[in-house]
């Protein structure tokens, strides 16, 4: 019985719970845990008026930490969003509170699972969950640009006209403003993208990926789906050991800090991550987004002090 956990139900852990409910995922049993829990209760009663459409039977409802305790993987959506005026710092000041407490309840099972995290700032978040839990950081993983590749992979494709699953390339670094397209490893049919796009297109798909984001946010409020099928994806990797390689963001002993590049994805969380072969101009991006991490840690020293 594969056990998956979400605590927040927002509009990403609910994107993220009708995708494992509607997908056949390798889920068995799903439970919802919401600091509002009527909420909790009302979305699991929804969900489980679909089960009759879905391609495989769920055991879904709404609980509370205890449910941690033998889960395969606690996946992290809560948080509170920035407001107009409000600094990446003051998110990341009132995240991390949220964050710690809801960490200290779960330390009190015995949860051994895998750590998911979605929320923002999300490599300081992931982070901060590896501190708080004292897990082996290959079972803390944080969705990372999983999103912001696979955006990526669709410009190209819409480009292109072609299947955006045969584009192959990586968004690395920071899930945030210093992310960057590593053009040079990017490939379509066995060839770079290099050869099929000119300097003026990638830039521009450089920048729609990187600003995706607030334009759907400035439309609708939020984004959600796409978030949402990739962390069924993590979650499918995880649960079947499928050893995927995924830029999710994953801890550097190096560095001290998370930030995304590929890794293989499997049973056990992190199974290794790859150091791809970048140009020094694609190096020096990476330098620059770990760098812009570096400040965040201090805040998580001072909870942890």
């Amino acid at each position: 019985m594969n056990k998956v956990v979400i605590v927040g139900c927002g509009n990403v852990g609910m994107a993220y719970a009708y995708s494992l409910v509607i997908s056949g995922s390798y889920v068995d049993e799903l439970v919802l845990i919401d600091v509002n829990k009527d909420k909790a209760a009302g979305e699991a009663l929804d969900l489980n008026h679909a089960l009759s459409h879905a391609p495989k039977k769920i055991v879904l409802k709404s609980g509370t930490y205890k449910d941690c305790a033998n889960a395969d993987i606690v996946c992290i959506c809560a948080g509170r969003g920035q407001v107009q005026g409000e600094t990446r710092t003051d998110l990341l000041a009132k995240n991390i509170d949220v964050f710690k407490s809801i960490i200290d309840e779960i330390n009190k099972t015995n949860f051994a699972g895998v750590y998911l995290i979605a929320s923002n700032p999300l490599d300081t978040l992931t982070y901060a969950t590896m501190k708080f839990s004292g897990f082996d950081s290959r079972k803390v993983i944080g969705s990372g640009t999983t999103l912001d590749t696979a955006r990526l992979k669709y410009l190209i494709a819409d480009e292109l006209n072609v299947n955006a699953k045969d584009v192959h390339g990586y968004v690395l670094g920071e899930h945030g403003d210093s992310e960057f397209v590593a053009w040079e490893n990017a490939t379509i049919g066995g060839n770079k993208c290099t050869e099929y796009l000119n300097k003026n297109q990638m830039s521009r798909i450089n920048y729609d990926v990187r600003t995706s984001a607030y334009d759907i946010i400035n439309k609708k409020g939020n984004t959600c789906y796409g978030i949402g099928m990739c962390l069924l994806a993590i979650t499918n990797a995880i649960l079947n050991n499928e050893r995927k390689i995924m830029t999710v963001s994953s801890y550097s002993k190096e560095h001290d800090c998370y930030f995304s590049r590929p890794c293989i994805v499997g049973k056990r969380g992190i199974v290794k991550q790859i150091d791809i072969k970048l140009s020094d101009k694609d190096n020096a991006k990476l330098m620059d987004s770990i760098g812009k991490l570096q400040d965040d840690k201090k805040l998580i020293r001072k909870n942890l002090a």
